[in-house]
């Protein structure tokens, strides 16, 4: 049973990077990876973590909950973002995690799943000695105390180590000039969602302190800081909005966008809520008209013009996109989702001459972004109709390491070894893949 319960809490801090990718709805977006990025940044620089370290995942999932899968990941929801109404929120969420990194936390959790484990075997090593004995009751009450107090000293360890959080994230918020309030709020919502359930829930049987204690304790450090009352900057507070509409449009039914940004709001936000609900439910020419409304307010802003691009791909017009992309490349050149999309509209043109630049974008977006499974399995359509065979395989096989099929991208690299001259950098890297032992997490294979 203890057993059993700590492995329930650790779970979430040890998802490894291939199972997160095939068990986790991910969502790729270089606007909001570009704002959390920039939320995150001051936040790595306080804590002494180098900022190229972490990566942060956005997951496609509504709900308010982030987490740190190892040293190198940060897990969040699109839901911090949707609920959240100021970039503090989020940054306060961003800055929690950044103490679980800096605490070396995951670590210590596996050191203290370890322990509850030997807990819970003395305990039932006590149990099967009275049991032994005749005695049947004293037998079945060893187990039990055995694995109640192995649960006890996990969920114990697991609430000193999110107080720590709490304290490592007012820490950095301090460091940077930063309010807390946003971080106050989150956790605000979060008590008053369980204020009446509290009194009938045993505090050493949560895996975190009562939300309400942690915010008594919070507001009390935070309120002490001079930055208390000072606001986002304007410009961060827009380009928040803009994810935020952007996120909703792209998750939620049109209905919904319209009732959350009715015609009558004339905002930027409003505009590209709607401008995303159109290109989702109606034609392309109403979808373009949208987005060139967009584009006219702000000519140099990329993310429209990527949208653009985007759209007139996903509508068959592939051709027509890749003015649009080049007008995001050429505003955002080391944006490599951008020259991913670029190579994309490339290939799909069907344009032979167009393939080695094809080739040469979709690499140069792959060394940006190297986990993007859709740039390579589109290089290797470029490399394939230019009649390089087995460099379409290795790029086939890299992107299957990437979505985390490792049996498949072995596959393709064997077959890729067969005709790479042996030695060469493209043959080590087909060797690596080929070599490559996954790590084993419980319930896989």
């Amino acid at each position: 049973m203890a057993v059993a319960a700590a492995a329930t809490i650790a779970a979430t801090a040890t998802v490894q990077p291939a199972a997160a990718q095939r068990g986790i709805p991910l969502v790729r977006d270089a606007e909001t990876e570009a704002l959390l990025r920039d939320y995150a940044a001051p936040i790595f620089d306080a804590a002494g973590i180098a900022r190229s370290q972490v990566d942060i995942i956005l997951i496609n999932k509504k709900d308010f909950n982030a987490f740190v899968a190892d040293a190198r990941r940060i897990f969040i929801n699109i839901g911090v973002i949707l609920e959240a109404e100021t970039p503090g929120e989020v940054i306060g969420v961003l800055a929690h995690e950044t103490g679980h990194i800096k605490g070396n936390h995951l670590v210590r959790l596996r050191q203290a799943l370890a322990n509850a484990q030997i807990m819970a075997a003395v305990g039932v090593l006590l149990g099967a000695g009275a049991a032994a004995a005749g005695s049947a009751g004293g037998g079945a009450g060893a187990l039990t105390a055995g694995t109640g107090l192995a649960q006890r000293s996990l969920l114990a360890y697991r609430r000193g180590e999110e107080t720590n959080a709490d304290r490592a994230a007012l820490t950095f918020l301090e460091k940077t000039g930063q309010s807390a309030k946003g971080m106050l709020k989150t956790f605000s919502r979060f008590a008053d969602q369980n204020l009446f359930s509290a009194q009938y829930t045993d505090p050493y049987s949560i895996s975190h302190p009562m939300p309400r204690e942690r915010l008594v304790a919070l507001e009390t450090k935070a309120r002490q800081s001079p930055y208390f009352d000072r606001p986002a900057p304007p410009a961060l507070q827009a380009r928040h909005d803009m994810v935020r509409a952007k996120l909703l449009a792209f998750t939620s039914h049109p209905n919904v966008v319209a009732r959350a940004y009715p015609r009558s709001d004339r905002s930027l936000p409003a505009e590209y809520a709607r401008a995303v609900a159109t290109m989702r439910s109606s034609g392309r020419r109403e979808a373009v008209d949208a987005i060139d409304a967009l584009i006219r307010r702000q000519p140099n802003n990329p993310y429209f013009h990527e949208l653009k691009g985007q759209a007139l791909l996903e509508s068959g017009s592939p051709r027509s996109a890749i003015a649009p992309f080049r007008q995001a490349v050429a505003l955002k050149p080391r944006e490599g989702q951008f020259q991913i999309w670029l190579g994309f509209a490339l290939v799909a043109s069907n344009q032979p001459e167009l393939l080695p630049e094809a080739e040469r974008v979709l690499k140069l977006g792959l060394q940006m972004d190297p986990n993007s499974h859709i740039g390579y399995a589109q290089l290797a359509i470029a490399q394939g109709r230019q009649g390089k065979t087995a460099e379409a395989d290795l790029s086939t096989a890299r992107g299957l390491m990437a979505r985390g099929d490792f049996r498949a991208a072995k596959r393709y690299a064997a077959r890729a070894q067969e005709k790479l001259k042996r030695g060469t950098p493209a043959w080590l890297q087909a060797d690596d893949i080929v070599s490559y032992r996954p790590p084993d997490v419980p319930g896989q294979r």
